[in-house]
């Protein structure tokens, strides 16, 4: 039996399914665009994690309630973003500027998307629907964190 979500779910689920639209385009795109095959294949990762988002989105707005996996939460994401350290450990004094502009567009989107989850995670009445979003918002701050640790390593990101 599918759950009956009320007018404000769906429009809620309708938003966070936009948002992972627009994620995957702009990951995809972001991919194509970036100079450090590193990057690039962040990209490409978060972009099929995206996807995964838009179909737990769709089938909840099928009102299909998700069991999530909480084992699968941030895999592949910290190795690949420590990664991107020089050989030394030091941090590169040049970096390619397209790329950082890349990175500064997809940790502000990630920003904006995770809040977006924090509210909708408050408005769902059926506790495993708000651990499903929950489940989604760590890893768009998986995500964050990724990026914001990328760019650091790389002379990108000056938390000083």
């Amino acid at each position: 039996m599918a759950l009956q979500l009320t007018q404000k779910e769906k429009q809620l689920l309708q938003d966070q399914k936009s948002h992972e639209e627009l994620c995957i385009e702009k990951y995809q795109q972001h991919a194509q665009r970036a100079a450090d095959p590193k990057l690039k294949q962040l990209f490409q990762s978060y972009a099929q994690q995206e996807q995964q988002h838009l179909n737990t989105i769709v089938s909840m707005l099928n009102g299909q309630v998700p069991m999530m996996n909480q084992s699968q939460s941030g895999q592949n994401q910290q190795p690949q973003a420590g990664a991107a350290q020089s050989q030394s450990g030091a941090a590169p004094s040049q970096y390619n500027q397209a790329d950082a502009t890349l990175c500064n567009d997809m940790l502000m989107t990630e920003k904006y998307v995770s809040g977006a989850y924090d509210t909708a995670i408050f408005e769902f009445t059926d506790a495993n629907m708000r651990q499903a979003l929950n489940h989604i918002q760590k890893e768009e701050q998986q995500h964050g964190e990724g990026i914001f640790n990328y760019m650091q390593s790389n002379g990108m990101y000056n938390v000083k």
